[in-house]
C-alpha cells in the first residue's frame, strides 16, 4: 500500500510518540511541500511551571523538514534530519502549531547539489505560534541528502 500525505498525517499522530506526546500532525499537503503539525499542552506534555515542555516542541518538529524532502526527491537520494536548533521566545500555552515548508525549487537545488554523491547539510527554519499566533519558539533543523551509491555508479 503506497504512503499518502493522509496516511503518513494518520500514521505519525498514531506513532506512539507522537501520540502519548499530545503531537498531532493535521495535513501533508498532496504534493509533500508542507506540512501542518500541533501540540496540545496537556498535564503530560507540560513542564514544572506548567507551559510546554521544551523537549515537546522539539518532538513536534523533528522529523517534519526531511519526510518533505525525502518524498520530493525521490528514491535515488539518502535523506535524514541531522540537527536541531530550538530558541524558545515565549511560554508555550494551549495548543501550538508549526509549518513546515520546503519548496519545489529548494528540493531541485538539493537535487543538483548532492548528485554525484556529494554530501550536502542544509538547515531549515519555522516557527512555534500559539493560538493567538504569537511565536512561541523559533526551529532549525538540519537535514543530510546524498545520492545513493548505487544511483551514482556508471551504468546504473
Amino acid at each position: 500500500m503506497p504512503v499518502t500525505p493522509r496516511r503518513l498525517a494518520i500514521g505519525m499522530s498514531l506513532w506512539i510518540p507522537n501520540l502519548f506526546s499530545g503531537i498531532r500532525v493535521k495535513r501533508f499537503a498532496t504534493d509533500w511541500t508542507s506540512a501542518t503539525v500541533e501540540l496540545r499542552v496537556n498535564v503530560f506534555t507540560r513542564n514544572y511551571v506548567k507551559t510546554a515542555f521544551g523537549g515537546s516542541m522539539s518532538a513536534m518538529t523533528d522529523p517534519y523538514f526531511f519526510m518533505l524532502v525525502m518524498h520530493q526527491i525521490g528514491r535515488d537520494y539518502i535523506v535524514w534530519d541531522t540537527r536541531g536548533e530550538i530558541e524558545f521566545v515565549k511560554p508555550g500555552r494551549g495548543v501550538l502549531t508549526a509549518q513546515f515548508a520546503v519548496s519545489p525549487e529548494k528540493t531541485a537545488e538539493l537535487r543538483e547539489r548532492a548528485r554525484g554523491g556529494a554530501k550536502v547539510l542544509e538547515w531549515f527554519e519555522t516557527e512555534i505560534t500559539d493560538r493567538d499566533g504569537d511565536v512561541v519558539a523559533r526551529v532549525r533543523r538540519e537535514v543530510y541528502v546524498r545520492e545513493k551509491q548505487r544511483a551514482t555508479m556508471p551504468g546504473a
